[in-house]
């Protein structure tokens, strides 16, 4: 024996390395080769029944005998043909002529070879001398930890710490390939000079569940789990207890009990580690239900370990603490997140040249600012006789989809969609005497905006109410103004003026003949007119124009064309497909809710959810109502009282529906999928700094801007194939009259991309509960939803092509691959991103590359929202790492 001269422990002469402090001793090439330096050197052995220098089956030469027992002798040799050292072990003469044990030990190599692991010794072959049966098996030279302990009493807590690590990895390397040791002890665990850690000897090895009868209870019963020493069963959780009662005697230096036989609380030591202490006594638990699951849980829950990994493996769930705290804690490299940025700059760069062609508000002529056609509609009502100002007025764009439709279903044409100033997109001003007061959220009929004045939110029910229409050139479309209540009786009545409104319509009364008045005006009145005619613009496409007076006034004055459809007037339809399907999404929602409470209290009640999570998410939700609420149209009357109060109401809903969701599922998420909570989960936790919260909100902000970029790039397709133009995509209407209307429809949609991205996330994850692979779940989870692109097909027709129902539904395939991808690869920080930052805004800002159009404002504040958003997520996202460096260059 020579000693450390770092720590002064024993050390066996063979190694250069300190089994204790790791200190180096000497070279590699100065290692010495000498047998398994147990107690005893090879030389105090006998020599067996093979002497040394025998030369075996033409191939091993007999070194000397390293030990022997009840399983066999084991002799180290040298492999005259590959020249190396070996260990070859020899079944007893008596019971090699014994059919069943022979069996066994062929068996043994069999079981042993599947296992190949650098903490696994590993076996060769088998061969036959003499009748003799032997297995030839990589040689250790080192010492066991037996030999160590003895000599040294307990290890140090960081070497032990390491060699608990290697026993983890190469049991857990057995179990994986199903194959138990069943005889797992310090003295059956190699350490080599290196101070590599082996575990040896699977003489007792057998694979999982093929163990019955007598031979559950072989091994040695000091190491032997309850369940094994009563001959009931041997499990992986079997040889978790051996490498419990291991893990005793290296961290206390005591054996964790008396005996076998009398087995009460483990002998513990003050200065141990308490997870330490905590994994030894999880081991030893008498129920192997309450052990962990794998020798990958074990080596999870030690210092040091990765705490998720240990609460997933041993059956837990993890704490959102806990899954926050795993994952990545570096940056990006700079090459990767100045790649995802440039992404993200082209992409939205692309989607805003190619909005020209494929955004109505980009296809009509908005020459006119709001304020110009606001004080057209003025000039209007004075040049007929509404000279009083208002009290209260509001205004407001809309797409007239009406039109769109007539078009799309009866000019085929490649120019259709160039003369589009008639009904495409419309203007209105209202008027009032008293402030506008708008009705509840569940009566605005066809509103975009909640807590806005619309059309007709209030009703014009009031006199001197008056309502204007005019397309983006500002020639009038539709006038009403709601007729007094009480007028003194006048001897005659004068003539209504109707040249003033033709005038103001754009349109030379001359060509319009008179015709019989056939619809009936809004509001009342005592005369009525009418006229037919066409539009220069469409000369194809007959019109009506129907007026009304009251008292030589004008009332009422309406451009009529074939699009034009009064509700009132439409007989009653049985529900059409997009209400049956209304009514499904429904009867889900009401589903999901009612299941989503049951589920909130029992988590609730056991204590298992994310309360801390999902407060901060309502608080989110209850903070962007109320900005909703401070932008909204206000009136200063009692309504308001009213209107706060529906406000509040409706945000706390939301709030709650949030927060009972999230309640309900995310914990089954957290146990099982906990990878895609981990950026969320820091985001939650306020970590807005974090790396990994930069990287995924810098890939969603790419996911967004491609979504976009796709459904453009979409509109072109249908043309190719020699369809008329698509119709213009759906673009910003309201969103042009500036901050306020922006702010309200930003929380709208933020709404709606927060529950779609936890919709996707929790749908993905029953699918992958149910069926176990991630590939399985996106699978079906696609297939799901080509159910829905197949009927969009099946049922295209009117105004959609089945060109263009065939594209839709290949990009909206395309749109639920990316998502599932998102979430798989990144989480739901990164999907719920991609909805934001496509929703909220790059769809929800009218954008423009001309500089003189009038919304030009606008659309920089929208570049530069989403600028902010994705330069933050860049600079967070690379750790603190500089932005230029020369190794950007290098990558």
């Amino acid at each position: 024996m020579a000693r450390c001269p770092s720590c002064s422990a024993e050390i066996p002469e063979q190694s250069h390395f300190c089994l204790v402090c790791g200190a180096a001793l000497r070279s590699e090439s100065q290692a010495l080769t000498i047998p398994m330096a147990q107690a005893k050197t090879s030389s105090s052995l006998d020599e067996g029944r093979f002497p040394a220098g025998l030369i075996l089956a033409g191939r091993y030469r007999i070194v000397g005998l390293l030990g022997q027992g009840g399983m066999g002798e084991v002799y180290r040799a040298s492999d005259l043909k590959l020249g190396q050292p070996v260990a070859l072990k020899f079944l007893p003469a008596a019971t090699a002529k014994n059919p069943q044990l022979l069996a066994r030990f062929h068996a043994e190599v069999r079981i042993a070879r599947q296992v190949s692991h650098p903490n696994v010794c590993r076996v060769y072959d088998i061969g036959e001398v003499d009748g003799a049966t032997f297995l030839s098996m990589e040689y250790v030279d080192g010492e066991d930890l037996r030999s160590l302990l003895r000599r040294i009493g307990r290890l140090p807590p960081d070497k032990a710490l390491e060699i608990a690590r290697k026993l983890c990895a190469g049991l857990a390397a057995a179990h994986d390939k199903g194959v138990l040791h069943r005889d797992l002890k310090p003295a059956k665990i190699m350490i080599d000079g290196r101070g590599q850690v082996l575990i040896a000897d699977f003489g007792l090895a057998a694979l999982a569940g093929q163990l019955e009868g007598a031979h559950v209870q072989d091994g040695t019963p000091a190491y032997m789990a309850p369940e094994q020493l009563a001959g009931k069963e041997v499990s992986v959780r079997s040889d978790l207890y051996a490498l419990g009662l291991v893990f005793h005697e290296m961290f206390t230096g005591k054996q964790a009990f008396e005996s076998s036989a009398k087995r009460s609380t483990p002998t513990t030591v003050k200065d141990i580690d308490p997870l330490v202490e905590r994994v030894i006594l999880r081991c030893l638990d008498a129920d192997p239900r309450n052990r962990p699951a794998s020798a990958l849980a074990v080596a999870a829950a030690l210092p040091g370990g990765d705490p998720l990994a240990a609460a997933l493996a041993a059956g837990d769930t993890p704490t959102p603490a806990m899954v926050a705290a795993s994952g990545d804690t570096e940056g990006l490299r700079p090459l990767v997140a100045w790649a995802l940025l440039a992404g993200v700059i082209v992409t939205v760069a692309a989607v805003i040249m190619l909005s020209a062609q494929t955004k109505l508000y980009r296809r009509v002529p908005l020459e006119k600012t709001p304020d110009v056609l606001a004080e057209r509609a003025r000039n209007i009502l004075q040049s007929v006789g509404y000279s009083q100002p208002p009290v209260d007025t509001a205004m407001g764009f809309y797409e007239g989809t009406e039109f769109l439709r007539y078009i799309a279903e009866h000019d085929k044409s490649k120019t259709r969609w160039n003369n589009l100033e008639t009904g495409a997109f419309v203007f209105w001003y209202r008027g009032s005497p008293r402030p506008l007061a708008v009705r509840s959220f569940f009566l605005t009929s066809d509103s975009p905006l909640f807590g806005f004045v619309w059309t007709d939110d209030p009703p014009l029910d009031l006199p001197a109410m008056t309502l204007v229409r005019l397309n983006p050139l500002g020639r009038l479309t539709q006038f009403i103004a709601v007729p007094p209540l009480f007028e003194e009786p006048a001897e005659a009545a004068p003539s209504p003026d109707w040249a003033v409104l033709f005038s103001a319509a754009g349109l030379d009364m001359s060509k319009w003949p008179p015709a019989q008045p056939v619809w009936t005006p809004p509001v009342y009145s005592d005369l009525r007119a009418a006229w037919t005619g066409s539009l220069v613009e469409r000369p194809n496409i007959p019109l009506r124009i129907e007026a009304a007076a009251f008292r030589g006034k004008p009332v009422y004055f309406e451009l009529i064309g074939p699009w034009t459809h009064a509700e009132q007037l439409q007989p009653y339809q049985p529900p059409t497909r997009e209400q049956v399907f209304l009514a499904i999404a429904i009867f889900l929602l009401f589903s999901m809710l009612a299941g989503g409470a049951v589920l909130a209290k029992r988590n609730l009640r056991l204590g298992r959810g994310d309360s801390r999570g999902a407060s901060r998410l309502s608080a989110v939700v209850l903070a962007a109502e109320a900005a909703s609420y401070v932008v909204a149209h206000h009136s200063l009357n009692s309504s308001e009282i009213a209107f706060f109060l529906e406000y509040l109401v409706f945000g706390l809903a939301w709030a709650c529906l949030f927060w009972a969701l999230y309640m309900a599922l995310e914990p089954y998420v957290r146990r099982r999928w906990p990878a895609t909570l981990v950026s969320w989960s820091r985001l939650l936790a306020g970590g807005i700094r974090d790396p990994l919260v930069g990287r995924d909100v810098l890939v969603g902000c790419l996911g967004g801007a491609f979504c976009s970029l796709l459904s453009r790039l979409g509109w072109f397709v249908p043309s190719w194939f020699g369809e008329p133009p698509a119709q213009p995509l759906s673009g910003p209407q309201s969103q042009l009259l500036g901050a306020q209307t922006i702010i309200d429809l930003i929380v709208g949609n933020l709404f709606v991309s927060l529950l779609v991205a936890l919709a996707f996330l929790f749908t993905l994850f029953l699918l992958r509960a149910l069926l176990r692979k991630d590939w399985a779940a996106a699978v079906v989870f696609l297939g799901l939803g080509s159910i829905g692109l197949g009927s969009s097909v099946l049922f295209a027709g009117g105004s959609q092509s089945i060109a263009a129902a065939v594209v839709n539904a290949l990009i909206l395939a395309i749109f639920n691959g990316m998502a599932v991808f998102l979430i798989i690869r990144f989480g739901l920080l990164a999907q719920a991103t991609t909805f934001i930052f496509q929703l909220c805004l790059l769809e929800n800002f009218p954008f423009t590359t001309k500089r003189s159009d009038w919304y030009a404002g606008i659309s920089l504040a929208g570049i530069l929202l989403m600028s902010v958003l994705a330069i933050y997520a860049f600079y967070i996202s690379l750790g603190g790492r500089a932005v230029f460096s020369g190794a950007v260059l290098e990558e």
